[in-house]
């Protein structure tokens, strides 16, 4: 297929091609009446403008980057979906790319951002992010960068998320009051942040309000295969009366599976709280206790950010660090 470019355009309109590109770029000098002709042309003959190559001749894009550990993750989809819709409202559009938990593919998707020239980029870092020094490159290049959820704290760059320790505090302390002698937590990676956070609350939670028992951990990975194992060596520790605090809901809903799977009933001898409130913790049975991140709004905030700073609208504040309320939303686990 014949590649199309501005020449053809041009000769199309019968304008110069200087004339073509500008009216193509948005050029103040080029007449709205102008542009509009030469828009209607390049639709009409099916012309796809070389991004990477425009985008090298300009300091900016009209584009944001979006990297996040997982696409298929409910939390970061709905945070995606908020990024997308401040993004269109504002006139760019978004490029995804899950670095599926690597550092190796993180970096790699971030040079590949920086490539394209992307007006700003918003990041939620990986499980085995153990360095920040691959964003910190870029921001001494003087790219724009967000950070939501799992973030950088040694980066002076913008951050919103929530307060996971007082999160996890707040459910240790609401199943303590349901009358659960023992509360166990399935911890993630203690490399992020997040999780690190969620054991600390649990902890600090136990420490506040039962000083007679100790911290009970099982540490592991985020997904449903970590908390199906960890129901395993739970039973086989001797515990099978407690509640469990899975540090996402996917370690949540592999727990339960595993106790339905040994016949324990859920939550009369084990109860069960997730976090990030995926919308599947509605329609498992029992239904999960989780607590919600408002995901959707995180994306929207973090969108709005980059591009009032894209834009100029508001001096940059690189200290800026924005903590979002979070909701405990009690259903049948427990």
């Amino acid at each position: 297929m014949k590649q199309i470019t501005i020449k053809n355009i041009a000769s199309k309109v019968n304008l110069s091609v200087s004339t073509v590109s500008r009216a193509l770029n948005d050029h103040p000098d080029i007449h709205t009446k102008t542009k509009k002709l030469v828009r209607e042309a390049a639709s009409e003959l099916g012309y796809n403008p070389n991004i990477i190559a425009r985008n090298l001749k300009s300091s900016r894009s009209n584009q944001i980057g979006v990297i996040v550990p997982e696409i298929r993750h409910d939390f970061f989809a709905n945070a995606i979906s908020g990024i997308e819709e401040v993004a269109y409202q504002n006139g760019y559009t978004i490029i995804i790319a899950q670095s599926n938990e690597q550092q190796e593919r993180e970096i790699i998707n971030l040079d590949s951002m920086y490539l394209h020239r992307v007006a700003g980029i918003i990041v939620s870092i990986s499980q085995t992010t153990t360095s920040s020094n691959h964003f910190k490159r870029l921001l001494d290049k003087g790219v724009k960068m967000v950070f939501f959820d799992r973030v950088c704290n040694d980066l002076k760059t913008p951050r919103i998320h929530i307060d996971d320790m007082e999160s996890s505090y707040e459910v240790v302390k609401y199943l303590l009051g349901k009358g659960y002698s023992k509360v166990v937590h399935f911890a993630g990676p203690q490399s992020l942040d997040i999780c690190k956070n969620r054991q600390l609350g649990y902890e600090k939670a136990l420490k506040d309000l039962r000083t007679d028992y100790e911290p009970l951990i099982f540490e592991g990975g985020m997904h449903e295969s970590d908390g199906y194992k960890h129901v395993t060596d739970l039973i086989n520790s001797g515990i099978s009366s407690c509640a469990i605090f899975a540090v996402n809901d996917p370690v949540a809903v592999g727990a339960i599976k595993r106790l339905k799977e040994l016949n324990i009933k859920v939550p009369d001898q084990i109860g069960i709280v997730g976090f990030s409130n995926n919308p599947i913790t509605e329609m498992i049975s029992p239904s999960l206790t989780t607590v919600d991140q408002h995901s959707f709004e995180m994306g929207r905030q973090a969108a709005e950010i980059l591009i009032d700073e894209i834009e100029g609208r508001n001096d940059f504040n690189s200290e800026l660090d924005i903590k979002l309320d979070t909701e405990l939303i009690i259903r049948e686990s427990t």
